[in-house]
């Protein structure tokens, strides 16, 4: 079946028959089949340009598949110089959207329907093209004028989520209309893509996984789909499947800088060796240190000193050193004996954690702070708009607000799962955007 699709990609591609939306689909469906066939486009491209002279029409189909390849400057270069019909126009338009150039555009879109191209993609392109533009009401009218078949499509269905988003609407409607434009076509990308979004922000990761699942399956794959999926893959340890997903962005991006630094992430956390022995004697260890110093027979003296001190747990103690001990007052040499000896029988010793256990003070004392500053620092942590992957390690981290964050060390930070050097230096630029900077920088 494979080897079927792979011949019919490259007739389609390389020959001199007809190439029009049916054609695209065909190749669409052949790589979202086999995702092999990708290279297998790649090269046909490769032949094309290899001609000499090329018709307009030639030009046309190159174009295109330039655009599916995701070259996309290339494909308006090609695509301006093509014979100017109605499919030239609409996906010069598709290429000027993925470069961000939103008015130009909308202009192309204009040009491809007065050519003749169908006017319901005309209006849903139209729509998308405004609504980057920062114009979503007028992307709402086009929607609202469309009547028929069309509304219950899941390309009209995913347009009006996005326009009712960006309009700040009901964020239930929102995910109502993606929810009914998955139902009404189970490979729509974006859909899916949008979908899986809304379950990422609520932590619903299983369910959010399987929609990027879904999502990856189809060609063209939106960038986010595959970064935001490696990353859930990485919360899994499945880091083989993260490194597939960063290694599809680089087959069409060799440069993408966060697809290069997730799988080199991903690459370094395959090859992480986990002592699972270790990990049973901290557990015991942290055991040990919770247990209450009253579970001990001290003398009254003692525990009396020990509870004017705060001190509660054998871990207490080990973060506690003599000198702050005897500096209580009516605890003397007696006391201290005995406590030592209790320690001894656990195989502990004051202040046995007082250097690594200590907390540090805070980089910025509240009491020295302006409202405006104590305001930033009151602010969530969201406002800083990390990566996924940055912020899934502050929910782990239990931290919300800046101010919060600003208390931890760069070390503290690394020492959350799948947060590396790479994210590190993103919360360091954030705060250093904000005028703030961990503690201990």
């Amino acid at each position: 079946m494979s080897q079927v699709l792979d011949i019919d990609l490259k007739q389609i591609v390389l020959s001199n028959s007809t190439f029009g939306p049916n054609e695209i689909k065909q190749i669409v469906k052949a790589i979202s089949s086999d995702y092999n066939n990708f290279r297998l486009l790649r090269d046909a491209v490769g032949e094309m340009q290899q001609q000499e002279t090329r018709t307009p029409a030639a030009s046309v189909r190159l174009g295109v598949c330039q655009y599916l390849l995701g070259r996309y400057s290339d494909a308006v270069g090609t695509l301006r110089s093509a014979d100017g019909g109605a499919l030239t126009h609409f996906y010069l338009g598709k290429a000027l959207m993925a470069l961000d150039k939103y008015e130009e555009a909308f202009t192309a879109f204009e040009s491809s329907e007065r050519a003749g191209y169908n006017r319901d993609d005309v209006a849903l392109a139209k729509s998308e093209a405004l609504r980057y533009c920062g114009k979503p009401q007028d992307a709402m009218l086009i929607l609202d004028n469309l009547s028929g078949a069309i509304e219950q499509t899941a390309d009209y269905l995913y347009q009006r989520s996005a326009t009712v988003s960006a309009t700040g609407g009901n964020p239930e409607e929102v995910v109502a209309l993606l929810e009914r434009a998955v139902e009404s076509d189970n490979t729509h990308s974006g859909a899916l893509f949008g979908l899986a979004m809304e379950n990422d922000r609520h932590g619903n990761d299983d369910y959010a996984r399987q929609l990027y699942e879904r999502a990856a399956a189809q060609f063209p794959t939106h960038v986010g789909t595959l970064l935001n999926l490696g990353l859930l893959y990485e919360d899994i340890e499945h880091f083989e499947r993260s490194k597939q997903c960063y290694q599809r962005i680089l087959d069409t991006y060799p440069d993408h800088p966060r697809a290069r630094l997730y799988f080199k992430d991903a690459d370094a956390s395959r090859d992480m060796y986990y002592d699972e022995e270790a990990r049973r004697r901290q557990d015991r260890m942290a055991q040990m240190l919770s247990v209450p110093v009253s579970d001990f027979e001290l003398s009254v003296r003692s525990r009396n000193c020990l509870q004017k001190m705060g001190i509660m747990t054998l871990g207490d103690l080990c973060e506690t050193s003599e000198q702050e001990l005897l500096a209580s007052k009516n605890f003397g040499e007696t006391s201290l004996v005995e406590i030592r000896e209790m320690l001894s029988s656990k195989g502990l010793e004051l202040g046995q954690f007082a250097a690594t256990w200590k907390e540090e003070e805070p980089t910025y004392d509240p009491e020295v702070l302006s409202d405006d500053e104590r305001a930033l620092l009151d602010r969530p942590i969201a406002d800083l708009n990390l990566s996924v992957r940055a912020r899934k390690c502050m929910v782990r981290l239990g931290l919300s607000t800046i101010g919060e964050l600003v208390r931890r060390t760069g070390d503290d930070l690394l020492e959350c799962k799948n947060f590396g050097v790479t994210s590190l230096n993103e919360v360091r630029e954030k705060l250093t955007q904000a005028n703030l900077k961990l503690r201990g920088d």
